[in-house]
């Protein structure tokens, strides 16, 4: 058998493991999650759920890809240290999804997290030169390469807890990038990445019948802190470190949705006066459903946009025939986007949360981040 054929077999295998063990295991999740309390109570304002709904569901995606990664990944050192961090982010989600932690005790955390990775050598060490005039393509960033990793880890790591505010949102953006830097490790020759990349895929792809709208279970801090923590993790381990071009762009497109949403976040509280981590209702999702657009309908847009971000990433590590396809369906996910966009908001299906929207009124909402 050929090689590249391995590598395909060996990645559709790494899903399907981790899509069985995490689609097996999360009604056992449930029923641990509900026996420790593990649960979000809905209130009158920042809940659309009506029935108490088990948290922890992201032990779920972690054991799919955990096992997976174990059974396919060739364990180096710097696939260890993402594990131990791994496993340090999710008992920290563990805790706070039965106790709620205070933010800057889960920041400690992530940090720690963070530099056990670093310790272990998941470390950028180049980035794209931004002076498009010079010869040199790439900057060697040499000891700055630890705080940028740092910031790069922990700044993935709370973008995909902040989009995790709608039924299905952040696990659908998570898997989509997953597939996404999964098909340009492929492209450029990263089997270890592309297998981490696949394990995180099925685990995600596993769990998320249960947490589609209306969501049996939510994959709470677990689940958002492991999803964001590994795509940061792994896309230092392939992407950042040799390519010119694919270091800087590919992770920024395939993550852009969650990154973009945080970094409005953050200005738009510090413009406020307000902490950077004080709960809001501005985020992306919010302002969808704001409009008329219920919750699936906001989950589908977001999704669309995840997918056409990610092409984008896909379409710079291609040429010929196979980029024109590319960009032909990159364009046409935006038209149909804005298309639905637009109908929506003219005849919108949730006409109350339009109504509040433009008098100024929050309607109730799913708990923000």
């Amino acid at each position: 058998m050929f090689p590249e054929m391995q590598l395909w077999l060996k990645v559709l295998l790494a899903i399907a493991v981790a899509v069985i063990i995490s689609f097996g295991t999360t009604p056992i999740v449930k029923t641990f999650a509900q026996k420790v309390g593990a649960m979000d109570v809905p209130d009158q304002v920042r809940h659309i759920h009506k029935q108490p709904t088990p948290r922890m569901g992201g032990l779920a995606i972690f054991f799919g890809f955990l096992i997976s990664t174990l059974l396919f990944v060739d364990i180096s050192r710097e696939v260890q240290g993402i594990l131990i961090g791994a496993v340090i982010i999710v008992a920290t989600g563990v805790v706070d999804d039965i106790v709620c932690l205070k933010y800057y005790v889960k920041l400690i955390a992530q940090m720690l997290a963070a530099v056990v990775a670093i310790a272990h050598g998941v470390v950028i060490q180049v980035l794209s030169n931004p002076n498009v005039f010079s010869a040199n393509e790439t900057l060697f960033i040499g000891y700055l390469g630890i705080p940028v990793t740092l910031i790069w880890i922990v700044g993935v790591t709370n973008a995909v807890n902040l989009i995790d505010g709608l039924d299905g949102l952040a696990c659908g953006v998570s898997a989509i990038s997953s597939v996404t830097m999964l098909v340009v490790a492929l492209l450029v020759s990263e089997p270890g990445v592309a297998l981490l990349l696949a394990a995180l895929a099925g685990g995600c792809l596993g769990f998320i019948p249960y947490n589609l709208n209306p969501a049996k279970i939510f994959m709470g801090d677990t689940g958002a802190l492991l999803l964001g923590y590994v795509l940061a993790t792994v896309s230092i381990m392939g992407m950042f470190k040799v390519y010119a071009v694919v270091t800087f762009l590919v992770p920024i497109l395939a993550l852009a949705l969650p990154l973009f949403d945080t970094l409005y976040a953050v200005i738009r509280r510090l413009l406020h006066g307000q902490n950077p981590m004080t709960p809001d209702r501005g985020h992306l999702h919010h302002r969808l459903i704001d409009h008329g657009l219920s919750q699936k309908q906001a989950v589908a847009v977001l999704y669309s946009l995840s997918a056409m971000l990610g092409l984008t990433a896909v379409v710079i590590c291609t040429n010929g025939k196979l980029r024109l396809l590319l960009i032909l369906l990159d364009l046409l996910i935006a038209v149909a986007v804005g298309l639905f966009i637009y109908r929506t908001i003219e005849h919108p299906e949730n006409p109350a949360a339009a109504q509040s929207a433009a008098q100024g009124e929050p309607p109730q909402q799913e708990e923000t981040k």
